[in-house]
């Protein structure tokens, strides 16, 4: 538990190093704008819950996948063909910024 309490700390110190970033604030930005148009798209054209919506949006960017969802309408599984490459370079972009903060951060405590 403590090991993981001290992961959690370094994560965080690390987040807060990268929102210092310019290109971090701005690529954060355009994920949230991705999850919420994604979120908004898939309750209304598919009738999910806006949590159901949500942990669909989440798990396709992160590239992990939802293993029992698909979408039902011809309209829904192109909007999820261009969600997926376009997000997915978003958080990816995302994940490398917060990983070289996290790098930098260890760094900066070794010297």
């Amino acid at each position: 538990m403590i090991s993981f309490i001290l992961t959690l700390k370094r994560f965080l110190k690390a987040l807060w190093s990268a929102f210092k970033l310019k290109n971090f604030q701005v690529l954060f930005a355009l994920v949230l704008v991705m999850l919420l148009s994604g979120t908004v798209f898939y309750v209304k054209q598919e009738g999910l819950t806006v949590i159901e919506s949500l942990y669909f949006c989440v798990v396709t960017l992160s590239t992990v996948g939802h293993p029992t969802f698909e979408p039902q309408t011809s309209f829904g599984k192109v909007f999820t063909m261009i969600y997926i490459v376009g997000g997915t370079g978003l958080f990816m972009g995302l994940i490398g910024y917060l990983a070289y903060a996290v790098i930098k951060k260890r760094e900066n405590e070794d010297e």
